[in-house]
Parts: structure tokens; C-alpha cells; sequence
């Protein structure tokens, strides 16, 4: 079981040594780079990377072109801020010593997201089940807008690691609010657009209220204390502003 690991990245300095490092162990890395004006591909070179630059074409895009550099049959995808934490390298050495025969295809990891100086614990964030090693030619990545994912293949069997890929996303609550206003609602309109969703006044009403009660109180976000009330309050944020975009969208088409 030979492992070739993935990572997409644009001015990722401040990351990729890091992000490098956690799958030093694989057999092969891959950064695919959408022309960074920073140190990004130096600092993966240096970490022993295969750096290839390609113009941006979206997220899973990118994703699913790096899977395609790979020499290997199994792909590690990350993101340049995520990390394969020491117990998930363990886990994932252990499967390397079985019988090919006894791998299933692909393996859904938790992923634990640090945030406001803590691991979250509520809140819909954890365990965010995350499908990231695989047989490149039994799944790809789903060309969607937003949240992609790995999509495998009709008969496909896959399985549970109970070890996290550590994730640190989110820099204070300033980072935050940007990334919803000027990635995740923004793309995630288009998305419901695309699909021929529709919303209404009563829809843009109780998003906010739901997202907030949805996270905070059902997913058990008050268990993060101030950190999982800033995410109840930003999830009803974006929940809010998507649908706003949504109907923004709607207007312009009926003119």
C-alpha cells in the first residue's frame, strides 16, 4: 500500500511546513500551487514536495487534478491547513501491513477543528467526517462549489479510522467573517442557484434563528463555551447571508 499525499494550496507560507511534515511518512507529496506570491513553493520544495503550479479552477478541481499527478495507488488528500495527527499516521502504518485484499477502498477520518484556542467538541464540527484516503481510481472528487467531498465509486466499501485529522481553519473571529462573506455564502448561493433551489421571505427569516438553535443547542455547541456560541452565531450568519444571495440571484434572473 503505497500512499501518495495531496495538498492544494495559494500563499500557504504560513501552513505548508506544517501540513508538509504530518505526511512526510507517505511516499510521495504533491502540492498543486495556483500561483502563491508568498514562500509557499519554495517551503514545500524544501519539505521534499512535488510542487506543480496550475491556474485556479475551483476547489474540487484542484483536488481531483492533484489526485491525478499521483504515482501511487492510495491518495492522502489535505488542505494545506489541515494536519494527519501522530495517532492517525499510526493508524493508517497498520494498514499498510494488511493483505490488499483486506483494505476497503476508502476511509472516513474525523477531523477535529482547534478554534478560539480550543478543540471544539459541539457545535456540528466534530467528528466532521471527512473521506480522504482512498483508491484514486475507486472515488474522485465531486465538482461542487462548495464542501466538496470525495464521491466513491457504485460498490465501493468503505470504513471508519477513529483517528483525527487535526484541522486549524479559522484565525480569530475577523478571518471568520471573511471567510463566510467572501467564500462559503457566496459559493453556496450559486450552488442552491445552480440546482434550481428557491427561497422566500419566510425562508431568509428563520434561517438564522434555525442555524443558531441547530448548532448551539441540538449539535451541543454550548459545550464549547464563548468559542462554541461564536459558532452558533456565525453558522446562523452564514445561514442568513446565503439565503440573501439566493434571493439576490432570483431578482436578477427574473429581469
Amino acid at each position: 500500500m503505497k500512499i501518495s499525499a495531496t495538498i492544494i494550496t495559494f500563499n500557504e507560507a504560513a501552513n505548508i511546513r506544517a501540513a508538509c511534515e504530518s505526511v512526510a511518512w507517505t511516499d510521495e507529496i504533491i502540492v498543486v500551487d495556483s500561483g502563491s506570491t508568498d514562500d509557499t513553493r519554495e517551503i514545500a520544495a524544501a519539505c521534499g514536495a512535488r510542487v506543480v503550479r496550475r491556474e485556479w479552477p475551483g476547489f474540487a478541481a484542484q483536488k481531483q487534478f492533484a489526485v491525478d499527478q499521483a504515482a501511487h495507488d492510495w491518495v492522502l488528500s489535505l488542505d494545506a491547513d489541515e494536519r494527519v495527527s501522530p495517532e492517525l499516521r499510526t493508524e493508517i502504518e497498520a494498514l499498510r501491513e494488511k493483505p490488499a485484499e483486506e483494505l476497503a477502498d476508502g476511509y472516513l477520518i474525523p477531523r477535529r477543528s482547534f478554534y478560539q484556542g480550543r478543540w471544539i467538541k459541539g457545535g456540528g464540527w466534530y467528528p466532521d467526517w471527512q473521506l480522504r484516503l482512498f483508491r484514486k481510481a475507486a472515488g474522485h472528487w465531486d465538482p461542487r462549489l462548495v464542501h466538496e467531498s470525495v464521491k466513491m465509486n457504485a460498490g465501493a466499501r468503505i470504513e471508519k479510522l477513529s483517528s483525527d485529522i487535526l484541522h486549524y481553519s479559522v484565525r480569530d473571529s475577523s478571518h471568520h467573517h471573511r471567510m463566510i462573506g467572501e467564500r462559503y455564502a457566496p459559493l453556496a448561493a450559486q450552488q442552491m442557484f445552480d440546482a434550481g433551489r428557491k427561497t422566500s421571505a419566510l425562508k431568509i427569516a428563520a434561517a438564522a434563528p434555525s442555524a443558531f438553535i441547530r448548532s448551539f443547542i441540538l449539535k451541543g455547541g454550548f459545550r464549547d463555551g464563548v468559542a462554541g456560541l461564536s459558532i452558533a452565531s456565525f453558522a446562523a450568519h452564514h445561514a442568513f447571508l446565503k439565503q440573501v444571495m439566493l434571493w439576490e440571484k432570483q431578482k436578477s434572473s427574473e429581469q
